[in-house]
């Protein structure tokens, strides 16, 4: 049966009166999610307290556990939350990338995006401190970011850009361990290495060992002719 006028306003009224606390229920722990991480980028996850987060958000630790039952739990799901975002944001690089090389590009300039507010001993903190979310970025890892890059070399080889004598998964694998490498403070301290330049330095050595000639001179070019930032691909936060 057909509703009234009256009848359909009172039901659209309704309907809003219960969703918009949801709304702001949702846009609070959105707000929640985003400050911790860039608290968490900057000063790294161990030395932000929850009581830190309250404080630079201006909310009370009371709001803070209505959305999150400990600390351990809002970096569960706020690495589930980046890392679900890097994917989407990955998968545009390659839509909007010509060839192999260019999406190499595109990412490296991204790379120096993401690192310039990053603290080295994030990876670390995970690692020690939030296994749950370790698991997480280990998955990610070994799941996404290897085959993407499998899925470039193979490209590349394609184009004729890379080697073909590469071993797609080979190579895949050193470059996973050398993005964890850079983070090693053991190896690269802070006070010493600046953590954008040790992951551009490996980058960079990681593309040219991989390049034909033919890949070298259209590298070579990407970067000339890539002045700015591709701040279409940096997020405002990233883990």
């Amino acid at each position: 049966m057909a509703l009234t006028e009256t009848e359909e306003t009172f039901v659209i009224s309704k309907v809003s009166l219960v969703s918009r606390p949801i709304m702001e229920e949702q846009e609070t722990k959105s707000r929640i999610l985003a400050g911790a991480e860039a608290l968490f980028m900057k000063y790294g996850i161990r030395s932000v307290s929850m009581d830190d987060i309250a404080r630079q958000l201006a909310v009370s630790k009371k709001t803070l556990y209505q959305h999150f039952a400990d600390k351990d739990e809002l970096v569960t799901v706020m690495s589930q939350t980046h890392m679900a975002r890097e994917e989407r944001e990955y998968l545009e690089i390659t839509a909007a990338s010509e060839n192999a090389i260019d999406e190499l590009n595109k990412i490296s300039v991204r790379l120096r995006c993401d690192m310039e507010d990053m603290n080295p001993s994030l990876l670390f903190d995970l690692q020690k401190f939030h296994p749950k979310s370790w698991a997480l970025w280990l998955n990610h890892k070994n799941d996404f970011i290897m085959r993407s890059i499998v899925r470039n070399l193979k490209q590349g080889i394609d184009e004729g850009y890379f080697r073909p004598e590469i071993n797609p998964e080979v190579i895949a694998i050193s470059r996973l361990v050398l993005i964890e490498a850079a983070f090693d403070e053991q190896h690269f301290p802070k006070e010493k290495y600046n953590l954008v330049e040790v992951q551009s330095q490996f980058f960079d050595h990681f593309v040219y060992g991989l390049c034909t000639d033919k890949g070298r001179k259209l590298y070579q070019k990407y970067k000339e002719n890539t002045t700015t930032p591709i701040t279409n691909y940096k997020n405002e936060s990233v883990l």
